[in-house]
């Protein structure tokens, strides 16, 4: 009696099928044509930056190492990306675990905020800072106001001031050209 119900449970294995239907030939193309779309926008423009890197020649990279404007460029990069990379993961798991684990007023809203990055051009977003923090700019005078109390502060190398100062008005001054098609 226990085997016939242990028989009656007991599920059937399914018949071997193939992981895919399509014939080697249409395999082979559609792995052709993925590795042909990686080739041409991802490693054809990385030799095209090789390539103008090293158009002068290997000692004008070496002069160009030898900078100490280059090595302050390094230097603030990796100091961003320390400070930067721990504050987004701190916030990106605080957000994440809100997110997933309760419900909460403007929720929807903060999901918005966090995928509008992802939904909106590159060239847009330049285009919003221009407006906004241009010369010409809704928040340029509240800028011009911060920098100034920047560099009044205490314990701030003036260095740094200088620094930001002059990569937020780089930043705010770029013209975006736009050409009919």
């Amino acid at each position: 009696m226990a085997s016939s119900v242990s028989q009656l449970f007991r599920a059937k294995a399914p018949a071997k099928t193939s992981a895919t239907t399509e014939s080697p030939w249409v395999r082979a193309s559609l792995i052709g044509l993925a590795l042909l779309f990686l080739a041409s926008f991802l490693l054809i423009p990385l030799v095209e930056v090789f390539v103008l890197a090293f158009r002068g020649g290997i000692k004008v990279y070496w002069n160009a190492l030898a900078d100490p404007e280059t090595w302050s460029a390094i230097r603030l990069t990796l100091i961003t990306a320390a400070i930067v990379v721990p504050l987004n993961l701190l916030f990106g798991l605080t957000a994440s675990w809100a997110l997933t684990k309760f419900e909460f007023r403007g929720k929807n809203f903060l999901i918005t905020l966090i995928d509008l990055p992802f939904s909106v051009s590159p060239v847009i977003s330049g285009m919003i800072f221009v407006l906004l923090l241009g010369s010409q700019g809704v928040f340029r005078a509240i800028l011009n106001y911060l920098l100034n109390w920047l560099q009044g502060s205490p314990g701030l190398s003036q260095a740094w001031v200088d620094s930001l100062t002059h990569a937020l008005v780089w930043l705010t001054e770029l013209k975006i050209i736009f050409t009919p098609i």
